[in-house]
């Protein structure tokens, strides 16, 4: 009797570490640290397209019980001074009665957003156009809790921006590998749309590595059918898992509201803006100097090309890398180190991955000939505002 006892409390052990062990290991798999300069943030390690299938959910409440702690609402508050005389802005008024003739006042203009938070650091990914100019940063967690933030550096060619709170015991969400991504995966939009609140929608990947659009230099778009509206911007695109894939950023309208076409600056992109900015700051990119665009048909028609491949040259910046290795205007950039470039965003992407200081080889041609012209590469300067119209 007292035999059978002791092998039913082992037995009962045993099922216990059995269910522990595969707790956790269900819980590894669903969020792998890893740290930049000793900044710790979460990643999910890749999974097979079967593995995906077999872990895709029939509800998305996990997902979303996953994610919504992470994400923040951000409302943010600039201090505008304007004339109050109507007509101090008049040439001739200004002629007649002087610049000085005119009143000022301050006034506080507020908008909203939201980000999302990436580390145990408190810090949080967001688009730059959510805080950019602003005087006053607030940050409104989930849990209820609200603090203010600081910017810890801002990349406008991608439209993204990292802040940092300081609060204990934050939410922090999993990175996705948004490089895994195929059209048809269902996606979750979390935000704060319209300042009502945090909201989820719910749709598909409508479509991969959208760029051409005009919105910022860098453009890698995740395009979905998930409603984002006013106030989305800066929040969690995230799959079915609840793991970042994406930050939404912008949506094609003509009301103001969701049209069933919004855009996502992808976890692969937007994790190595973050790790540059932790580490140095802002965001290293090689640099040329010139100023490029597509070969259209009709271009490539009047130049006598028998295909219309690479980007143009429009203007050498005067003591850049391209005017120092005598590159023209009307020059065609075919290749970089030997590789062959399609059009404009090939071209940018490829000369912006160079490391500053480093020499290429490009391949160009100049009245239909090819030349090789080797030059160093700089640094890209920081640009002070976002192409963005919103």
């Amino acid at each position: 009797m007292q035999i059978s006892r002791t092998i039913t409390l082992i037995l009962q052990i045993i099922t216990l570490v059995l269910a522990i062990v595969v707790l956790a290991i269900f819980i590894y798999s669903r969020q792998t640290p890893h740290e930049i300069s000793g900044v710790q943030i979460f990643e999910t390690p890749a999974r097979t397209a079967a593995e995906s299938a077999a872990n895709r959910p029939a509800s998305y409440a996990d997902g979303v019980d996953h994610a919504a702690p992470a994400v923040v609402n951000i409302y943010t508050t600039k201090l505008i001074t304007e004339r109050t005389n109507p007509y101090a802005k008049d040439p001739l008024y200004r002629y007649f009665y002087g610049e000085n003739d005119a009143t000022t006042r301050e006034r506080r203009e507020n908008s909203l957003g939201s980000g999302v938070i990436v580390s145990t650091q408190g810090h949080i990914l967001t688009n730059h156009h959510v805080i950019e100019g602003a005087d006053e940063i607030a940050i409104a967690l989930h849990d209820g809790r609200h603090t203010t933030a600081k910017v810890v550096g801002i990349d406008p060619d991608t439209d993204l921006a990292v802040l940092k709170i300081e609060l204990p015991s934050l939410p922090v969400i999993t990175f996705g590998r948004s490089e895994q991504l195929r059209v048809g995966d269902v996606v979750l939009a979390i935000g704060n749309p319209y300042g009502v609140g945090q909201t989820v929608t719910s749709g598909i990947v409508s479509a991969l590595g959208r760029s051409s659009l005009g919105v910022t230099t860098f453009e890698n778009f995740i395009q979905t059918d998930a409603a984002i509206n006013p106030g989305n911007s800066g929040g969690a695109l995230t799959n079915a898992h609840g793991e970042l894939i994406g930050v939404n950023t912008v949506i094609f309208t003509e009301s103001g509201g969701s049209h069933g076409i919004g855009f996502a600056i992808p976890t692969s992109l937007a994790k190595d803006v973050l790790t540059q900015i932790i580490e140095k700051g802002h965001v290293v990119r090689g640099w040329l100097g010139v100023g490029i665009q597509d070969i259209s048909d009709e271009l490539a028609e009047s130049l006598n090309l028998k295909d219309p491949t690479g980007a143009i040259i429009t203007h050498i910046m005067r003591n850049s890398p391209a005017d120092k290795a005598k590159l023209e205007r009307g020059d065609i950039i075919t290749h970089i180190n030997d590789k062959l470039v399609h059009d404009y965003h090939e071209t940018l992407e490829q000369i912006s991955r160079q490391k500053p200081g480093s020499e290429i080889t490009l391949t160009i041609l100049r009245n239909n000939k090819a030349l090789q012209k080797k030059t160093l590469i700089a640094e890209r300067p920081l640009q002070d505002t976002s192409k963005a119209h919103r």
